[in-house]
């Protein structure tokens, strides 16, 4: 069976392993551990008798929960299946520029997506180098040259203004980034981001991971949204209330924007009960609230046991996963932990700046994470 490049392939780790998928302690997917929240599983339940329908063409009652939960107009929103499904819509936008930025190492449905339309790409990779040495390698046009703590000791990965530097950007060119930062970690600041909107003619932020961060700490875009028209936000709900299987996102962009997506797509993208459980999900504030009290002491749980075990070197992270370098081979290593302990970490293999001396890690439970880290510490 084929390597994979996402996390979470069970089918292809319990063929490795020996043993039946729900066997696989999975460390790969960074999926929050604590759903899906009961109320979304009510509301799938509650629709099961109009799956003989089909769903509503314009999603009116997501659309209204979506422009309720982020304070805007609901034409400003576009669901769809999984933010893969977005991402590809935003690549043929970007395939009518001159070329693309890509902030590297970069979520490989990224090249997917820019491969297909047969986009220019010009990479520009963080540095990797060294502890806390976060930033775009000297001479390109980019980012700063180190993250910067706030006082939520979330790491901030600030950008220089680019008329600043000496290279600037292809005219009529684009800007594909994720934030936080995939699959460091790191997050970009709101004021950051914000020079590059003057700069380019179109600028997909992927904030797959935003929610993880409680409002008060958030660096998201959708608040400038309106202010500009060529700003395209990508949002999913299956990382932070545990429905990847359901596969929804959304878009959030100006409304002429997303009326020519709607027209690029196939009728009714989105089911009928991922669109229920999505109105739950985003009303669903104790599970909310509850997630964001889990997250910080589970995820420096993990960091503080990881970071005691000799050859590991994780990095601090402002989200639900942690990138750790290792002195050893992260494919040897993932084999052994599947083989010997059932347990599946996430390879960098296919983040080419990576290679295999750096893997990835989802915070789970205390107690899964408290497994890991007593496995990994008898291996080392």
């Amino acid at each position: 069976m084929r390597q994979p490049a996402h996390g979470g392939n069970l089918a292809w780790a319990a063929a490795l392993a020996g043993c039946p998928p729900d066997a696989i302690l999975d460390f790969s997917a960074s999926i929050s551990p604590l759903g899906p929240p009961n109320s979304t599983i009510a509301a799938i339940q509650s629709q099961i008798g109009n799956l003989r329908h089909y769903p509503d063409p314009d999603y009116s009652e997501l659309r209204l929960a979506l422009g309720h939960f982020h304070q805007l107009p609901p034409e400003w929103i576009l669901p769809g299946n999984g933010s893969a499904e977005l991402l590809t819509l935003a690549g043929r936008e970007l395939a009518q520029l001159a070329a693309t930025m890509l902030i590297t190492p970069a979520f490989g449905d990224y090249y997917r997506t820019l491969a297909a339309y047969n986009v220019k790409v010009l990479e520009f990779p963080l540095n990797l180098e060294g502890s806390g040495g976060w930033g775009l390698a000297t001479g390109d046009w980019g980012l700063g040259n180190r993250g910067q703590e706030n006082s939520s000791s979330l790491y901030l990965l600030p950008f220089s203004p680019l008329p600043l530097l000496s290279n600037s950007p292809p005219e009529n060119s684009g800007l594909l980034l994720n934030n936080p930062h995939n699959p460091t970690g790191k997050l970009f600041s709101l004021e950051a981001i914000l020079p590059y909107l003057e700069q380019f003619a179109l600028v997909v932020v992927d904030e797959a991971f935003m929610d993880f961060l409680h409002p008060d700490e958030e660096q998201s875009l959708i608040p400038v949204v309106q202010k500009y028209a060529n700003l395209v936000v990508l949002r999913s709900l299956t990382k932070f209330y545990s429905l990847p299987g359901l596969r929804l996102g959304y878009a959030i962009a100006h409304p002429d924007r997303l009326a020519r997506w709607q027209l690029w797509r196939d009728p009714w993208p989105v089911n009928t009960l991922a669109a229920a459980a999505a109105v739950a999900a985003l009303q669903d504030r104790e599970f909310q609230e509850q997630t964001w009290k889990w997250l910080p002491p589970a995820r420096n749980q993990l960091f503080a046991g990881l970071a005691a075990i000799p050859g590991f070197q994780p990095q601090e992270s402002a989200v639900n996963f942690l990138l750790v370098e290792s002195q050893q081979s992260s494919l040897q290593l993932q084999q052994q932990l599947l083989q010997h302990h059932q347990i599946l970490i996430r390879d960098c293999l296919s983040f080419k700046e990576l290679g295999d001396r750096f893997f990835r890690v989802a915070v789970r439970s205390e107690s899964d994470n408290q497994r890991l880290i007593k496995v990994l510490s008898a291996k080392c």
